[in-house]
C-alpha cells in the first residue's frame, strides 16, 4: 500500500473538506445539531450530487466502486469538521449488508436509492444485555415475522427502511428488510451526549423481506471490522483538529505576558500529543491496509481501535486541560471534538474489550513482545 494519497485521493480529500468547512463551523454546527433533524439535508444532496454517498458501492449498482482507502479520507474529513451527517449509520453499513446478501433487484433499488441520498437505513442488531462483541440476536423470525427489541440504532430515528438481524427456528441468523412504517414496529428516537441521534426499535410481528439465504453471521462480522475502520479515520480526522487547535491557542494565548508556547512543560505536553496522534494515524492506516487486502481480521481490528481509544483520550484529555475553562464550553469547538471521540471510543467495544480480545488471542501468537 502506498503511505501517500494517489492524485485522485487528494482531490476527493480536498473537495470533501471544501464541502464540509463551506458548511460548519462551531456555530453552525450546534445550530444544525439543535434541529429535530440533527444534521442538514442540503449538505446531504450536495454529498449525493458529489458521489460521497454511493463511495462504496460498486458501479454496476450506482456507486462509485470506490474501496476502504477513499472511506477512509472521507471519514477523516468528517471527524475534522465534525459534521453529524449520518454517512456512515445511514448509508455505509446497512449498504455494505444489503449489497453482500441481497439478490440483484432488491440491491439495485436500496443502492440506488442510498446513493442519490433518497432513502435512509439503519442497521438494528444490538441489543438489550448485549455487550460487545457478544451479540445474543434473541429477535425471532418466523415465517417472515419478527419479533424482539433493537436497541442502539445508529440514526435510527430517521430511517425509512431498517435492517433488522434475527434469529430464524433452525438457529441461523438472518437479515431482514423491514420497513419504518410497517406494522408491529415501534422506534423510540434519543439524542446522544455527542450531538447526534439514534433510536430503540420494537418489533412485534412486523413483517420483513428475507436478504439473502443461508447464515448471515460472518457478514455481519465483516461489516463490522470494516465499520471499526471508518469509526478509526473519523478519530483520527477529530484529533488532528483538536491537536491543531491546542497548538493554536498555546501560539497566541499569553500568560505573564508571552505566549503559553513558551513554557516547556506545555510544549512537551503537546509534542506528547502529536506522538498519540500519530500512533493512531499509523493504526488506522494498517488497518485500512489490511482491509484494502481482503482482510477482514477481527485482531488486526482490536489492535487498531485500543490505539485509537488510548490516543483520543490522552489528546483529548490534553487538549482540555490546556485550553483551561474555554475547552469545556459549548462555543468552543474542542469540547465537542473529545465529546466525539469518547463516544467512538466506545462504540462497537471501548478499550478495555478490545485489550481482553487481544489478551484471549495471545496463545495464537508466535511471539509475544512485551513493552
Amino acid at each position: 500500500m502506498e503511505f501517500d494519497l494517489s492524485e485522485e485521493q487528494v482531490m476527493l480529500r480536498d473537495t470533501v473538506r471544501d464541502v464540509l468547512t463551506s458548511t460548519y463551523d462551531v456555530e453552525t454546527l450546534r445550530s444544525v445539531t439543535d434541529t429535530d433533524l440533527g444534521w442538514s439535508r442540503e449538505l446531504w444532496n450536495s454529498l449525493a450530487e458529489i458521489g460521497i454517498l454511493g463511495l462504496v458501492f460498486s458501479e454496476d449498482d450506482g456507486g462509485m466502486g470506490a474501496g476502504p482507502e477513499e472511506l477512509s479520507v472521507v471519514m477523516g474529513e468528517l471527524g475534522a469538521s465534525l459534521a453529524p451527517e449520518p454517512l456512515l449509520g445511514s448509508v455505509i453499513v446497512p449498504g455494505m449488508l444489503v449489497a453482500r446478501t441481497a439478490d440483484d433487484a432488491i440491491r439495485a433499488d436500496i443502492i440506488g436509492g442510498l446513493s442519490s441520498g433518497e432513502r435512509l437505513l439503519a442497521f438494528a442488531h444490538t441489543e438489550p444485555g448485549d455487550r460487545w462483541p457478544h451479540a445474543a440476536v434473541k429477535t425471532t423470525a418466523v415465517g417472515g415475522k419478527l419479533t424482539g427489541t433493537k436497541t442502539l440504532v445508529d440514526h435510527g430515528d430517521v430511517a425509512d427502511t431498517f435492517v433488522v438481524s434475527a434469529r430464524e427456528t433452525d438457529g441461523t441468523i438472518g437479515l431482514y428488510l423491514v420497513a419504518a412504517d410497517a406494522d408491529g414496529l415501534t422506534r423510540s428516537a434519543y439524542r446522544t451526549h455527542d450531538r447526534r441521534r439514534g433510536a430503540q426499535v420494537e418489533l412485534t410481528g412486523a413483517t420483513g423481506t428475507r436478504l439473502g439465504s443461508g447464515d448471515a453471521s460472518q457478514v455481519i462480522s465483516d461489516v463490522e471490522v470494516a465499520t471499526q475502520s471508518a469509526l478509526c479515520a473519523e478519530a483520527v480526522g477529530a484529533m488532528t483538529r483538536a491537536l491543531q487547535l491546542t497548538v493554536e491557542y498555546l501560539k497566541t494565548r499569553k500568560q505573564f505576558g508571552v505566549p503559553l508556547a513558551t513554557f516547556q512543560a506545555l510544549t512537551h505536553r503537546a509534542a506528547d500529543m502529536y506522538v498519540s496522534n500519530e500512533l493512531a494515524q499509523s493504526m488506522s492506516t494498517y488497518f485500512t491496509a489490511a482491509l484494502a487486502d481482503g482482510d477482514y481480521d477481527p485482531i488486526i481490528a482490536s489492535r487498531a481501535k485500543l490505539q485509537i481509544c488510548r490516543s483520543g483520550r490522552h489528546v483529548g484529555q490534553e487538549a482540555i486541560q490546556m485550553h483551561g475553562g474555554i475547552g469545556m464550553t459549548a462555543e468552543y469547538p474542542v469540547g465537542h471534538y473529545v465529546s466525539r471521540l469518547t463516544a467512538i471510543s466506545h462504540t462497537l467495544g471501548d478499550a478495555d474489550s478490545h485489550l481482553a480480545r487481544l489478551s484471549g488471542s495471545v496463545s495464537e501468537w508466535d511471539m509475544v513482545t512485551v513493552g
